[in-house]
């Protein structure tokens, strides 16, 4: 039982939410660098700062980033043409959709490990952690341009 149709209104809800949701995940990696580099040298603000990021981060950006990517799936379990189930547009097994879930697996796991964990020790005072948060940020904005460039261009669909 096909609950939408491609490009129909629950169809483009479910879209919508999908590219929401990531543009809350990838947030900060735009924005803590400014804030990483403003507050450096400030001991007790920048410790409360990244308590508070700290505190964050999971509940918003890394439930984001998950509910972002089940969106997907539902998205790519959402495109046929409203005829026939096993008509769908796309496909997890499709090349650009299988990359983009490997990669999604790969930033949950940069986040969670490398930049939240990071964060946490930043917050504690552990100014040492900063060039891992900063390299985990890089590595995470990298892998989300290259997921928009499969979204974007979908190369083999």
């Amino acid at each position: 039982m096909i609950l939408a149709a491609y490009q129909d209104t629950p169809y483009n809800v479910i879209l919508l939410l999908h590219i929401l949701t990531m543009f809350v995940a990838f947030s900060p990696a735009f924005v803590h660098p400014f804030l990483e580099n403003d507050t450096r040298g400030d001991g007790s603000f920048r410790e409360k700062l990244f308590t508070g990021i700290a505190a964050r981060g999971m509940k918003i950006y890394g439930s984001a980033l998950i509910i972002g990517g089940l969106l997907g799936f539902g998205l790519a379990g959402m495109s046929g043409d409203g005829t026939a189930e096993d008509e769908l547009i796309y496909r997890v097994s499709d090349g650009w959709i299988l990359t983009a879930v490997i990669i999604w697996v790969a930033m949950n796991g940069v986040l969670h490990g490398m930049i939240l964990k990071g964060e946490k020790a930043i917050a504690a005072g552990d100014e040492s952690a900063t060039k891992t948060v900063m390299i985990g940020g890089q590595l995470i904005t990298v892998m989300f341009l290259v997921t928009m460039w499969l979204m974007v261009f979908k190369p083999g669909a």
